[in-house]
């Protein structure tokens, strides 16, 4: 069981934060992944049965794994609230339970989600110039140090688009093809100049998922080409929609983190559809959403399996 304290230096200073003695933390997490030649898990969530489902297959398979919450769903669900739902299982549970605010665009709120507490950051400045990218992410990367050094802090490179939803078509603009990813050199002087603790390089992935098909196939040579020179552990967003074995290659690579969201959604919704057909009388939300929570469930778990090999 951890035991959790204040920083009172920084409750000083304006802002609050907890941590965590005697659990393993994130960057422990990620070193011993790459030891082992696994991925950590990480699920997005924005209510109490995608919550649910994503802690209780961590708690089954007994394995770490990553809550993600965007800009959009901490404003739903309430960026403290969201740290106190970690740490409270954390603690309660005694898993290797980590909250991550993904894809942060301004950077007072990567203040914010220091201040708050978040394990770690991502300042996503793939859709600007590499300059201006390598710029912002050096001061999101300052700021978030200076509230809690320990916090980790990623840098995306390569634009993938943006939402998390059942696609059409490739997300205008982003770099699938091989000519128009980042290349290693770019990643290492991405990594060197700005500081990131962790790296999402654009490598054929793409947000959202196909409804009838298989995403883009990964680029697993480039993978491999900036793992070997970023330095840093690798995140693959947009992993929905991957097919298995692009999932194990890139693995194999060097990707050390990966981002699921769309499927969860899917998910969820095809479980609130049929629990709501089922039960097209019941007003009570925890009754219908109690059968949601095992339709997550199974996809996290099949992800976590498959990223840890088993």
């Amino acid at each position: 069981m951890s035991v959790s304290k204040f920083d009172f230096e920084t409750l000083r200073n304006g802002g609050w934060f907890w941590y965590d003695v005697g659990m393993e933390t994130l960057r422990e997490v990620l070193g011993d992944a790459a030891k082992k030649g696994n991925a950590v898990g990480h699920f997005n969530f924005s209510d109490m049965a995608q919550f649910r489902a994503i802690v209780g297959a961590a708690a089954e398979l007994e394995m770490p794994v990553v809550l993600g919450v965007s800009e959009g769903e901490r404003d739903f669900v309430g960026l403290r609230q969201a740290v106190a739902l970690a740490r409270s299982v954390r603690e309660e549970l005694g898993l290797s339970i980590f909250l991550n605010a993904d894809h942060t665009y301004d950077l007072e709120k990567v203040k914010a989600a220091a201040e708050a507490g978040c394990d770690s950051v991502i300042f996503d400045g793939a859709g600007l110039s590499l300059e201006e990218n390598m710029a912002k992410t050096k001061e999101a990367v300052r700021i978030a140090k200076e509230v809690n050094p320990d916090i980790l802090v990623e840098g995306e490179i390569g634009y993938i688009g943006k939402s998390s939803k059942v696609l059409d078509e490739v997300p205008e603009g982003a770099a699938v093809s091989h000519d128009d990813l980042p290349t290693a050199e770019q990643a290492a002087d991405f990594v060197k100049a700005t500081g990131v603790d962790l790296l999402a390089p654009a490598v054929g992935n793409i947000h959202g998922m196909f409804k009838n098909a298989s995403n883009p196939d990964l680029d697993i040579e480039r993978v491999r080409e900036i793992a070997e020179a970023a330095g840093v552990p690798l995140v693959l967003h947009g992993g929905s929609g991957v097919k298995d074995e692009d999932f194990t290659a890139a693995i194999g690579a060097g990707i050390r983190m990966i981002h699921i969201s769309t499927e969860l959604r899917v998910a969820w919704r095809e479980g609130l559809d049929a629990a709501l057909a089922e039960k097209p009388d019941e007003i009570a939300p925890y009754k219908v959403f109690r059968d949601v929570v095992p339709r997550v469930r199974e996809v996290v778990v099949g992800r976590l399996r498959l990223f840890n090999m088993i």
